[in-house]
């Protein structure tokens, strides 16, 4: 039997999260709250999630007929375990409803309305656990919270992103096609979102008693990141566009190219105009009229990003560090191989390796930001394969042995 998690003296210490999420933004935000500590019991259906199954596959890494352990997978469902429960059966639902009893917080991503049909609504497990914080994240959001005229569509990142505004505000200013931002911001941002609102509810409900329902439309979240096109919008009724790779009210802001690459500049105010135009061996341009102020460079935008795109290009990134590094907003732009190779995510503990099972390599994953003096988040131990804590978790929760067995033999669970 595996033993499950042990307290792991993080924030969020002996804070109990029924998992049911699948995908990315819902393991997102449960690995949120794992990596700070919190137990997270992930229940998967029969062959678990489907992104355990998802590329690209190390050599030797289990694979489909093994249940799976895919990048994906592990990189979301770090520190959780792992327990299978068919929920399409009575004896794996009422399996839940035993552990829903014990726990401070229960998570679903389903579309609206599974749940109900699988008799497992909000409604119903309140009544079982009045402290139980019942978190949903969905593409439009809840009817129970704001019913939009789309609640019953199937959502994924880049549906976020197109109605959430992101893509709306990318791309080059020049037209073109909008163009999607590359992480899955429309799934991660509302993983964020949530994962806040569920501690947040978990905190009242340790002072009060009292659970509530959380819930997180991904169009929302995303909507939320883009907040400048709102007032934007609102102040001046004119619709903001692709940005391009600057800035619509600071400049110079943004990309600009090096002799080996691209680098990024931000010059917020004129306290960095000044010495950006020393380094550019141009010192005269900060005392000229057309450049003097932020408000001037804006009214002189292609000039001044052409004054400062020709110098940089005469530069490497390697060289543009060393002028500029420390003095001036900036950073050379990255690829996985430049952050793999730079000590500070080293030293940040931003590359972390894990086991990797069947593989005789470790598995490198993108470690907390959140940084604690007194609790510090960490990846402690590797996603689980498939119901690797099954047994163990139910005997915690009461299931004697008799009862585990009865479960196994009615296929819901292993």
């Amino acid at each position: 039997m595996t033993e499950p998690l042990a307290g792991t003296g993080g924030a969020l210490d002996g804070l109990v999260v029924i998992d049911l999420t699948q995908m990315l933004a819902g393991p997102y935000s449960t690995m949120m709250l794992a990596d700070q500590g919190a137990r997270v019991i992930k229940v998967e259906p029969p062959g678990g999630e489907n992104t355990r199954r998802a590329g690209p596959r190390a050599e030797g890494a289990l694979g489909i007929e093994q249940g799976g352990f895919g990048p994906y997978f592990a990189s979301v469902n770090r520190n959780k375990e792992s327990i299978v429960l068919d929920l399409k059966t009575p004896e794996g639902k009422d399996a839940l409803l035993r552990l829903v009893d014990k726990a401070d917080a229960l998570v679903e991503n389903f579309r609206s309305g599974v749940m109900e049909r699988l008799g497992l609504a909000y409604e119903m497990l309140i009544l079982r656990n009045p402290k139980l914080v019942y978190a949903t994240l969905r593409g439009f959001g809840d009817p129970r919270t704001g019913l939009s005229p789309y609640a019953d569509w199937p959502a994924y990142d880049p549906v976020a992103q197109a109605m959430g505004g992101i893509m709306g505000i990318t791309g080059p200013v020049t037209g073109g096609a909008p163009t999607k931002v590359g992480p899955g911001i429309g799934d991660i941002a509302p993983g964020m979102f949530l994962a806040f609102g569920i501690t947040s509810a978990c905190w009242r409900a340790q002072r009060t008693g009292r659970g509530q329902f959380v819930d997180v439309a991904m169009t929302d979240a995303v909507l939320a990141v883009c907040e400048r096109i709102v007032y934007q919008y609102s102040v001046t009724g004119q619709v903001p566009g692709p940005e391009g790779n600057g800035h619509p009210l600071l400049c110079p802001f943004g990309l600009f190219p090096a002799s080996d690459g691209w680098v990024s500049l931000g010059v917020p105010n004129d306290r960095f105009w000044v010495p950006l135009t020393q380094k550019m061996g141009r010192p005269e341009l900060a005392q000229d009229p057309r450049y003097r102020t932020n408000d001037d460079r804006i009214a002189q935008r292609a000039d001044v990003e052409a004054l400062v795109g020709q110098w940089t290009g005469r530069h490497s990134r390697a060289e543009l560090t060393a002028l500029l590094g420390g003095e001036i907003p900036f950073a050379p732009v990255y690829t996985a191989a430049d952050v793999f190779g730079d000590p500070h995510y080293r030293a940040r503990q931003m590359l972390v390796e894990t086991e990797h099972p069947g593989s005789h390599k470790p598995l490198v994953l993108a470690g907390t930001p959140v940084k604690m003096s007194e609790t510090p988040g960490a990846v402690r131990r590797r996603a689980p394969l498939v119901g690797e804590h099954s047994e163990a978790v139910l005997a915690e929760f009461g299931f004697d042995a008799a009862e585990i067995a009865a479960l196994c033999a009615a296929g819901a669970t292993l």
